[in-house]
């Protein structure tokens, strides 16, 4: 299954790489703030949806920003002007990439709480915790299991899996923390929920643009994952900890979770980014990266805005101090519940 998700993500990039616009030579400002908006237009998956969100009009943002261009203008402030646009789709995969900087929408998750402090979070793995790829684990005193991973991109392979169930196998639950992990490689998502089903699963939708316009789509392919060949599969309790700083993969890996029936999400919405990235270039060098492909929960419902968790926390001002996690804590509380 991840090979065939796999293929399905080349399959769209070499559909995109074959109709993205090859004929702009124009390098001046007004060709490149010209190139740019065609190229968001028609290879851009997210207009409709955000369209009826928020009421954007991509034709209203070409007229507005259109004026703002001249081609004596110099390229740090076409570069201001062009970023400023692309912040208009208020999309965390939409950048600009240039030497001057790197042009990005962070809105998404600056105006919420941290919800996740390293520091509070080493008090729980505390110094003697195993490390095993991505993850790092601990078992903690109430004999739960405890996994912090960071990082998508980095390995979470059937081996690191096996090894950390195995090490947890008498534990009453694990708690799976992936706050503040900006997201990586899909596939990870598929090999770390795989050791938590026994039967395959559906868990979402994807589909990718088929033509210029912004309803041009493929029909919606189903996401399935499969149970891992390995028999350590855990079918005990799991909560799954998030905040806002959960974006992209991490974002698709808390939607696919929550259909299991053993787990439960705490913590905060998590960041979206429900779209996979693609990237290409301007007639001047500059490197735009953009969502191309839309995916969906399991009922059809976008995540590009994030995901709600089951149950809500913040860390209290006052578990802070102590250098206590509120989040930990609360999945901690409902492990137990099931213990007799």
């Amino acid at each position: 299954m991840r090979r065939i998700l796999a293929a399905f993500i080349l399959a769209i990039c070499i559909c995109l790489a074959s109709c993205v616009p090859d004929t702009y030579s124009d390098t001046t400002p007004t060709g490149c703030f010209e190139a740019l908006w065609t190229l968001m237009d028609e290879h851009y998956c997210f207009f409709d949806y955000k369209a009826q969100e928020y009421g954007l009009d991509w034709d209203e943002v070409h007229d507005r920003y259109g004026p703002m261009i001249s081609d004596d203008m110099d390229d740090e402030a076409l570069f201001e002007v062009l970023c400023n646009m692309l912040s208009e789709l208020r999309d965390g995969h939409v950048n600009l990439s240039t030497s001057i900087d790197f042009g990005r929408y962070w809105s998404w998750w600056e105006d919420y709480p941290v919800n996740y402090y390293e520091h509070i979070r080493d008090g729980y793995l505390r110094t003697d915790y195993r490390i095993g790829g991505g993850m790092r684990y601990q078992i903690l005193d109430d004999n739960i299991g405890y996994v912090y991973y960071g990082d998508f991109s980095a390995s979470a392979s059937d081996t690191y899996w096996n090894r950390i169930l195995s090490y947890f196998k008498l534990c009453n639950g694990i708690i799976i923390d992936v706050r503040s992990n900006g997201g990586g490689v899909l596939t990870n998502v598929d090999a770390i929920m795989s050791h938590f089903t026994e039967e395959k699963v559906l868990c979402g939708y994807v589909c990718h643009k088929t033509g210029p316009g912004h309803d041009d789509f493929s029909g919606w392919k189903e996401r399935w994952v499969e149970p891992a060949s390995s028999e350590l599969r855990w079918q005990k309790p799991v909560a799954v900890l998030t905040n806002r700083g959960c974006f992209s993969a991490t974002n698709t890996f808390v939607s696919s979770m929550k259909v299991l029936p053993q787990v439960v999400v705490f913590g905060d919405r998590t960041g979206g980014g429900g779209g996979i990235p693609f990237s290409t270039e301007l007639p001047n060098g500059w490197s735009v990266r953009y969502s191309s492909a839309p995916m969906t929960d399991v009922d059809g419902r976008h995540i590009e805005f994030g995901v709600d968790p089951d149950v809500k926390v913040d860390i209290t001002e006052e578990d802070m101090i102590r250098g206590v996690d509120t989040i930990i804590e609360s999945a901690r509380s409902w492990i137990n519940s099931f213990v007799k």
